[in-house]
């Protein structure tokens, strides 16, 4: 890369976007780790980070509050400089699996204001910087959807899988507007991924019951989505905006 990338990855503590963020670190970039309650594993990959040659903040916010979005952007802003990427991870699942009839509206509202306000917001602030038209240098947006954009998530999780289908939405209208500004806009899918997401959805065992039936043979990993999230961030998909890279497997 020739010039730093100064990124902020929302809901960077754990998971995917932990591993996004510790990748990263290690093509040296500048990297805002952002995450609502777990310090301590905030602070674990902002250490790994700068282990491995890059730039590190943890910044605590919930990406559903746009006050605390205007606060992660601003100490962005004050720490490294005019970014260059916005990683939108963070995301609820909507607690434990359930069906249309045991749905209520606090539950959906919950999902909708984490998955799909929430990262809306953030582009909104990540483009106000990155614009060539205000005078940015350009950059990349990364959204993380979901394969259950694509299936509905029928009996499980249909309000967290229309949330994602909104993601998807989102990334080729934005990819479309801001594409003369200097800012790319893709998206990746993850299928079924081995983190610990899968114990607050009360499906514990999950990856262990799921894995083998993906045509691959095995769940993936973290990691495995992170090398997709970064190379749309890099200058190595220079030719690619408003596009997805379903991280799944070979599940459709």
């Amino acid at each position: 890369m020739t010039e730093r990338q100064i990124i902020i990855v929302t809901g960077a503590s754990r998971g995917i976007g932990a591993a996004t963020a510790r990748l990263l670190g290690q093509e040296k970039a500048a990297v805002v780790v952002n995450y609502v309650r777990d310090s301590t594993k905030a602070g674990e990959v902002v250490r790994d980070i700068k282990a491995s040659g890059g730039e590190a903040i943890a910044v605590q916010g919930d990406v559903g509050n746009e006050d605390d979005i205007l606060r992660l952007f601003a100490e962005t802003d004050r720490a490294f400089g005019a970014l260059t990427g916005l990683v939108n991870n963070a995301g609820g699942i909507g607690g434990q699996k359930r069906r249309i009839d045991a749905i209520t509206y606090a539950n959906v509202m919950e999902v909708m204001r984490l998955n799909v306000v929430g990262p809306l917001l953030c582009a909104r602030e990540a483009v106000r910087r990155m614009s060539t038209r205000n005078g940015g240098k350009g950059g990349a947006i990364v959204n993380v959807s979901s394969l259950g954009a694509l299936t509905g998530s029928p009996g499980a999780f249909i309000d967290y899988a229309a949330s994602k289908g909104a993601v998807d939405s989102m990334t080729i209208g934005l990819a479309a507007e801001v594409v003369t500004s200097g800012i790319r806009v893709n998206a990746v899918r993850p299928g079924l991924i081995d983190t610990d997401i899968h114990d607050g959805i009360g499906i514990p065992d999950r990856v262990k019951r799921f894995g083998v039936t993906m045509p691959i043979g095995r769940a993936g990993t973290a990691h495995e989505v992170a090398e997709a999230i970064v190379w749309l961030l890099s200058d190595k998909s220079a030719y690619v905006t408003g596009d997805f890279i379903n991280v799944t497997g070979g599940a459709r």
